[in-house]
């Protein structure tokens, strides 16, 4: 008996709509040189207790999960992964303000800014 063993591709722990691609394509236009892509974290931070936080980033970690966009390499933080699994991340943009917007089904609230999450 003969056993085939298929890699099965898991899906990224994050979601980007296509606002969103078009954002970090935009961001990697612009960026400093030696960028070699755009990073996801949640740092410790706000009175919730996590953040969001999305920064150039000049070196790629092992531990960090990467995706490949139409306009330049998007990571995610190792350690950031297990609070961000199932997320979609959307870019926003209007008259009075603009930026990155989380729908994140793991946060159980947020504070009352909308700065900062809690799992």
């Amino acid at each position: 008996m003969s056993t085939t063993t298929t890699a099965r591709t898991r899906p990224a722990a994050v979601i980007l709509t296509p606002a969103a691609e078009a954002r970090i394509a935009q961001l990697m236009q612009n960026a400093p040189e030696g960028t070699i892509g755009v990073k996801l974290s949640t740092p410790r931070r706000g009175c919730s207790g996590l953040a969001y936080s999305v920064d150039y980033v000049a070196e790629a970690n092992g531990f960090d999960e990467k995706i490949e966009t139409p306009g330049g390499l998007f990571f995610i933080d190792g350690a950031s992964v297990l609070y961000l699994v199932g997320s979609t991340m959307d870019w926003q943009e209007d008259d009075f303000t603009a930026g990155f917007v989380f729908n994140n089904p793991n946060a159980k609230g947020t504070c009352g800014c909308g700065e900062s999450f809690t799992i």
